[in-house]
């Protein structure tokens, strides 16, 4: 409900960012297609980045947002029960059509045994994707703008109370007859922002990030490179602080004269590492997740990268700074691919 807003009358913004980070895990999440002896399926929201908004003045709602996610999926066939990859969506935005949408799929590790599921998700999964996300904008004005307009029979205003029909009648009309929807669900803390329970842990809003890089190289080289002390001060460029190879669980880092820094909270050798991860000017006490699975191929392993609980917007920043920091420096300094 909004308060000190007369009839609707003066600006009012909501930022929805975390709120679609929910909506899309609800709405795509377990989304599954199958055909013949194939199915896959989307395991997770694994990021949503960018910016999400609804406004309201003078009785009217609009939202503007342009999102990129990306999903994670799980699929099967005859040969294998092991695929794994994942769906990029680089734009949703306000003015996005279904036919307009690109989506770029990555199948980890591919080979002749599950070629055909890029097939499958094209042809029935994308399509499916289509419908829920193009129910994202109507959803996001019905739900949200509860929470930043006094109801239609608190308004004295015809001015404000004719805006905010005739703003409704156009938002919900506009591609969403028929189709219902569904409440908002309250966003749950990422086990990052749990890191520490205590009330006094400052509280940010935050987004995820996804990143795939590919080394040249194997998975166990790229898992002794990010976490052995001498590899580390050579693509750091400094003096690390961080147990010798292999540091144990709950162990704490601090890297690049501890602009980064953080804690180890798994590590599955050649295959994942999990850290609490900080730069050091964001709130004492907060961190975010970054999770890194290693997937090996033939002459080449592909990065998972997934980081929870950044601060909405430090997310540029922080994908700047790995690509360049973490990525690129590995790649220069040990001639494991291309610097693009």
């Amino acid at each position: 409900m909004v308060v000190n807003n007369p009839n609707n009358w003066h600006w009012v913004d909501k930022n929805c960012l975390a709120w679609s980070k929910e909506y899309f895990d609800e709405k795509l999440t377990n989304l599954e297609v199958e055909e013949g002896g194939s199915k896959v399926k989307i395991a997770n929201v694994s990021s949503v980045e960018g910016d999400v908004d609804v406004s309201q003045r003078k009785g009217k709602v609009i939202s503007l947002f342009d999102v990129r996610i990306v999903l994670t999926f799980k699929g099967s066939n005859d040969k294998t029960d092991d695929i794994n990859g994942s769906i990029t969506i680089p734009e949703l935005a306000y003015d996005s059509s279904s036919a307009g949408l690109v989506f770029d799929t990555s199948i980890y590790n591919e080979s002749s045994e599950n070629s055909n599921i890029a097939d499958l998700i094209k042809r029935k999964l994308i399509p499916e994707l289509r419908k829920k996300l193009m129910q994202f904008g109507p959803d996001l004005i019905e739900i949200n703008s509860k929470d930043i307009q006094l109801e239609a029979d608190k308004v004295t205003s015809t001015y404000t109370k004719a805006n905010l029909t005739q703003s409704n009648k156009s938002e919900f009309e506009s591609g969403s007859k028929g189709q219902s929807t569904t409440s908002a669900s309250v966003t749950k803390p990422t086990s990052a922002q749990q890191a520490k329970s205590s009330s006094s842990v400052p509280k940010y809003n935050t987004t995820t990030l996804h990143l795939e890089p590919t080394f040249n190289t194997s998975a166990e080289q790229i898992y002794l490179t990010l976490l052995d002390t001498s590899r580390i001060a050579a693509w750091t460029r400094s003096s690390p602080e961080i147990e010798s190879f292999p540091p144990k669980k709950g162990s704490s880092y601090k890297f690049f004269g501890g602009a980064v820094s953080g804690k180890i909270l798994k590590l599955v050798p050649n295959e994942q590492i999990v850290e609490l991860w900080r730069l050091q000017d964001w709130k004492e006490g907060h961190y975010a997740e970054l999770d890194m699975k290693l997937i090996q191929s033939s002459g080449e392993t592909k990065v998972v990268v997934k980081f929870s609980g950044i601060p909405i917007g430090e997310e540029e920043r922080v994908r700047d700074n790995f690509e360049d920091m973490y990525i690129r420096s590995i790649k220069i300094t040990f001639g494991f691919g291309a610097v693009l």
